[in-house]
């Protein structure tokens, strides 16, 4: 009869089956690591895509215009020719009416030149945005996707003032924020002093300038507009 315990495993045995569970240890591992890794990147993924970091600008926009340009100019410089427009109020008939708006020298967000002139001929639309209003977030997006369906007005002109920029508040900068919207209306950046704002006369936000060929003022408006009053300002802009 043998003195030998039955079942005891050899010393080799012993190391072969101690080296297999380390394998399946190491292996429970691998398989750990690399779902945490597929759960991240799927985490970064959707932040991304819903507007946690930069758009590239200055590309080609679906309406056929350009993308906001690339830069982080939090404030413009500016230059005013001509008589302020008086503050507008809805509760009584705009004293702007008829009057010519001055004539602003700007930059856009990547430091080059951009001029509304008044006099040029072309019936202009000037809409008037800050960064921080909820209004704004929620019109801006709307107005694109109408250009993206429909085009760039050819015969009236559209310029967006990006006004009342102010580190303190959400959504800052504009120039960020106008380019996760692929905005492709040629924008101003106010100065610090917020020049363009007080010389449209803007009380609220957004803000709309209507004006004919001859820089008279046709129309002015405040507030969040839907599609049926977006036609009225294109219509009032070329009825002159």
């Amino acid at each position: 009869m043998s003195n030998r315990v039955k079942g005891k495993n050899s010393a080799s045995q012993r190391v072969r089956a101690a080296s297999n569970a380390g394998k399946g240890k190491s292996t429970t591992w691998i398989w750990i690591v690399a779902v945490v890794a597929v759960v991240v990147i799927g985490v970064v993924v959707i932040a991304v895509s819903r507007g946690g970091g930069s758009t590239a600008g200055g590309g080609a926009s679906p309406s056929g215009g350009t993308v906001v340009p690339n830069g982080r100019l939090d404030y413009g410089t500016i230059k005013v020719n001509g008589k302020p427009l008086p503050a507008y109020s809805k509760d009584a008939t705009d004293a702007a009416l008829g009057t010519v708006i001055p004539q602003i020298s700007g930059v856009q967000f990547d430091g080059k030149q951009l001029d509304i002139v008044p006099t040029d001929g072309k019936p202009k639309i000037i809409m008037v945005v800050a960064h921080w209003c909820p209004y704004c977030q929620a019109e801006v997006p709307r107005i694109q996707k109408w250009l993206n369906e429909s085009g760039m007005p050819a015969d009236v002109e559209l310029v967006t003032i990006a006004t009342a920029n102010d580190p303190s508040r959400g959504n800052f900068p504009a120039a960020d924020w106008l380019r996760r919207e692929k905005w492709s209306v040629p924008t101003i950046v106010d100065d610090k002093a917020s020049q363009v704002n007080d010389a449209l006369g803007v009380s609220g936000f957004p803000f709309f300038v209507v004006t004919n060929g001859k820089g008279q003022v046709i129309y002015r408006t405040s507030g969040e507009i839907g599609q049926d009053e977006w036609n009225q300002l294109l219509a009032a802009a070329r009825s002159n």
